[in-house]
């Protein structure tokens, strides 16, 4: 150590005992609620950020003021209400899954509301804005597949998961729909765009071309393995900066962007819901500010009143 140096401060030490009570818990989301390896991760990550915070406390003696005092520090590291009100939810999963399986008398969690943070819209692109991101040039192996892979996020509104999860024989080409298993293993089928269709065919084309490809993937990286979506993130940045796009581009915006383009031109708010995968309307509504914002933005540049003129 450097002479003068502060002493790095050691991690929490966690309780051998939460840790297995945690193992187990992961294991119940995972055999018996069957989700997705990506929600049980963030479950994961969830729950580790509490059993740091009460490394010295035992689980089972929680009480609410301490819950409390947890997610005010947390909200004091910098936390917003949304990912506070994420991670409350995953609290009270674990605390209702060891009152059930393992005798704990209450939930320290129930009742417990995270602090509330300012509404955000979603981001989405302009159609002409996606309209680029889907031309983008080259024959390459690694381009077609990220050709092919960004039509279909935006021909479909499909989430990251969702994408990563398919398999070739999830595309009907005949019937021009694609089988997605959803959040909570729900299953849906959703229509997809002629052009994404296309780029779909030479995908699999040069997909064909790979050795020892994984044969449930129907998206994989250079080495045949199913692709992660850390490479997806990254290669859209990659284009997105090669397109001049705004760099925060990622996934989900073309989800967005698939749905407000899909509800200005229809108006139809269940049949985007539906296609979305989203239960309840109600998530599916902020698309309708979208709505309004795009309407907005056209009233004021083409009103020759929407503006008052300069002196």
């Amino acid at each position: 150590m450097r002479r003068g140096a502060e002493p790095a401060t050691p991690p929490p030490a966690r309780d051998a005992g939460a840790e297995k009570l945690l193992a187990k818990f992961l294991s119940h989301l995972v055999n018996e609620r069957r989700l997705s390896p990506n929600t049980v991760s963030n479950y994961a990550r969830d729950v580790r950020a509490l059993l740091d915070l009460t490394a010295d406390a035992a689980l089972a003696k929680l009480q609410i003021h301490q819950m409390r005092r947890y997610v005010a520090q947390l909200h004091a590291r910098g936390l917003d209400g949304r990912s506070l009100a994420r991670m409350l939810s995953a609290w009270r999963g674990f605390f209702r899954y060891l009152a059930r399986d393992h005798g704990f008398a209450s939930n320290p969690c129930a009742g417990l509301r995270a602090p509330k943070s300012k509404k955000t819209l979603p981001h989405a692109l302009s159609p002409d804005e996606a309209a680029r991101l889907m031309e983008i040039a080259g024959d390459d192996a690694m381009t077609v597949r990220d050709r092919a892979m960004f039509e279909l996020f935006y021909s479909s509104g499909l989430r990251l998961s969702e994408l990563t999860g398919l398999a070739p024989d999830d595309v009907n080409y005949s019937d021009a729909v694609v089988r997605v298993t959803g959040k909570g293993a729900k299953t849906r089928v959703v229509p997809v765009g002629t052009q994404a269709l296309a780029a779909l065919r030479a995908w699999l084309k040069a997909r064909a071309a790979f050795i020892n490809t994984d044969p449930t993937a129907l998206f994989v990286n250079a080495a045949g393995k199913r692709i992660s979506p850390r490479t997806i993130q990254a290669r859209m940045k990659q284009w997105a900066l090669k397109l001049g796009l705004s760099t925060d581009l990622h996934p989900h915006m073309l989800r967005h962007s698939f749905a407000s383009h899909v509800l200005q031109s229809s108006g139809d708010l269940r049949a985007v819901q539906e296609m979305l995968g989203h239960a309840s309307i109600s998530t599916t509504q902020v698309y309708t500010h979208l709505d309004f914002q795009y309407l907005a933005k056209v009233y004021d540049q083409a009103h020759p009143r929407a503006k008052k003129k300069s002196a």
